[in-house]
């Protein structure tokens, strides 16, 4: 069986432990040379002959799947699936599966991690000095603000476990919330609007799709208190991007960190000029446990598929 292996996380030099129980299930594999997610162009050559691919956070659109006539199972390294043609890959047959919750430590990490930097402008004050600055900066502390979370699944649950720590109110929106958990973890659940109103911190745990594609807009800042931070560790597209530079400017906005961009790698953004906005390359994910974790279930849901066995991840 052939084979395409695209994640940046998972290819010939990395992550040999994993790669090996694939490579005893196939010794046609194919791998991906750009180091980065992958387009529609880009995809189909690599594609159309294989009988399964490892997904990374490449665009598998109608076109790619309609090319790929062999293809059986789309197993994502990853718990998100908003960049594959769902529909088209059901009406293929084509089995598409996910690694839920295997990464959601790494990213509800990394969003507490961008919560702390811009607060305090770390990453700012760290440049300055290094270069011969000694800047004093005023910064706010977490201890007694309130927390918005809009999506609270398993990343959602890491960062409010984080601010709980750091003594913040934490406050979430989630249209499938556990009310239960909620009481348990003294979470306040509310509707969309009222997180908006009262955060003063907001982290985006959300799948993007047509509901949420600029959620956070103009009008949805507007709705926030002044000089609040926004946090997007999820997907690019959730946050209009225009209208968070016009509010950073007016200060409207004290923060944004960004984990995930509109296009990605992101180019000639006027958000870098600002120094209150924290960017990573969206390396969520990216740690030591999370890539073993992802790694080995995509590869055994693949295996599963390919084998004729039930897999518990699938979407379709």
């Amino acid at each position: 069986m052939k084979i395409l292996v695209t994640p940046t996380s998972l290819q010939p030099d990395k992550n040999p432990a994993a790669l090996k129980v694939l490579q005893d299930f196939s010794k046609n594999l194919i791998f991906n040379p750009t180091g980065k997610p992958l387009s529609e162009e880009e995809l189909i050559p690599l594609l159309k002959e294989c009988d399964g691919y490892i997904a990374g956070l490449d665009f598998v659109t109608k076109k790619v799947i309609d090319s790929c006539p062999r293809l059986k199972v789309i197993s994502r390294y990853g718990a998100g699936y908003d960049r594959v043609d769902i529909s088209a890959a059901r009406e293929k047959g084509i089995t598409v599966t996910t690694t839920p919750g295997v990464n959601a430590e790494a990213v509800g990490e990394l969003t507490f991690g961008l919560i702390l930097c811009a607060a305090r402008k770390i990453p700012y004050l760290d440049q300055s000095t290094k270069e011969g600055g000694w800047i004093r900066s005023i910064g706010i502390e977490l201890k007694g603000k309130t927390l918005g979370i809009m999506g609270l699944g398993a990343i959602g649950k890491v960062v409010a476990r984080c601010a709980k720590g750091f003594g913040m109110n934490v406050i979430a929106y989630d249209p499938f919330i556990n009310l239960e958990y909620c009481k348990n973890q003294s979470i306040d659940s509310m509707e969309a609007d009222q997180v908006l109103t009262h955060s003063n911190v907001l982290c985006l745990h959300l799948p993007l799709n047509e509901k949420t594609w600029h959620l956070i807009d103009e009008k949805a800042i507007s709705k926030m208190p002044e000089g609040a931070i926004i946090i997007n560790a999820s997907r690019g597209g959730i946050i209009d991007e225009a209208a968070a530079y016009k509010a950073l400017k007016s200060g409207k906005l004290g923060g944004l960190g960004l984990d995930a961009f509109e296009q990605e790698p992101p180019e000639n953004s006027p958000l870098f000029e600002l120094p209150n906005v924290i960017v990573t390359p969206h390396t969520g994910a990216h740690t030591i446990e999370a890539a073993d974790g992802m790694a080995s279930l995509s590869i055994k849901n693949l295996i599963d598929v390919l084998s004729g066995r039930k897999c518990p991840f699938a979407v379709t």
